[in-house]
């Protein structure tokens, strides 16, 4: 008989899902979406204890350049990829290769889970990821939604931040 997690009832938890990736014993690279911003993870699972090894918020692009009266588009696939590249940055010290983890996040080609997947990748961290469902450079850029100023800014204020 199987035993109804209360996190799955919640529909916050694919237990089988989560397995698979405890089992690779790589790090998780997790993406979770809120109402106003998307938070990136990179998390080691040893002993059935979860370990965030670093974490960054599409928040954390306001202290780079991002202008507050744009504050409202912090959820955009231009920002998605900047917070990508941002965590990959940050987590020079991971060498092995790290797996998405989506959680109950529907995948969906080109959408800005993939965008994040894209930034931390250019970031020279090993990902898996099919260039197929990345969004198009158009997108990412802003080109689409007039973020392109923003994006070249805030992404050269991320290739020359200091290691921490």
């Amino acid at each position: 008989m199987k035993v109804n997690k209360r996190r799955r009832i919640e529909n916050k938890t694919n237990y089988t899902r989560r397995l698979g990736l405890l089992k690779s014993s790589s790090p998780r690279f997790v993406v979770r979406k809120t109402n106003k911003y998307l938070i990136l993870q990179i998390i080691e699972s040893k002993n059935s204890e979860d370990k965030v090894l670093h974490a960054v918020s599409t928040k954390d692009l306001l202290k780079l350049g991002w202008p507050q009266d744009k504050a409202g588009s912090l959820k955009s696939v231009t920002a998605a990829y900047l917070a990508g590249f941002l965590i990959g940055k940050k987590s020079k010290d991971i060498k092995e290769r790290v797996v998405l983890d989506l959680g109950l996040i529907p995948n969906t080609k080109g959408s800005r889970i993939y965008a994040t997947v894209k930034g931390i990748s250019d970031a020279g961290i090993k990902i898996n990821y099919d260039e197929e469902v990345i969004p198009p450079k158009e997108k990412i850029e802003g080109k689409n939604n007039k973020l392109t100023e923003i994006f070249t800014k805030v992404k050269g204020a991320i290739k020359w931040l200091k290691d921490k």
